[in-house]
């Protein structure tokens, strides 16, 4: 089996959570999901149903998309044999 590349996963996953994010914070403007945010404000500091907020969201949910890439990275390639 292959070993996964570090930094594709870090910025696949951290891009992804992101976009998650994003997509969450300003759909919840419109009054869909307006709870998903009100729990995930309490892990994101600044993570709002508003357009800000939204960005906040996003850039919070790189940093921990990024961050449990390289956790799930490390322990997969510690696994894995090629």
């Amino acid at each position: 089996m292959k070993r996964l590349s570090l930094r594709a996963a870090i910025l696949s996953f951290g891009i992804t959570w992101a976009l998650a994010m994003l997509f969450i914070g300003w759909v919840a403007m419109l009054g869909w999901g307006i709870r998903v945010v009100e729990v995930l404000s309490s892990l994101y500091i600044g993570f709002a149903p508003t357009f800000i907020g939204g960005i906040i969201g996003a850039v919070w949910g790189f940093f921990d998309g990024a961050i449990g890439a390289a956790i799930f990275t490390f322990i997969y390639n510690a696994i894995v044999k090629e």
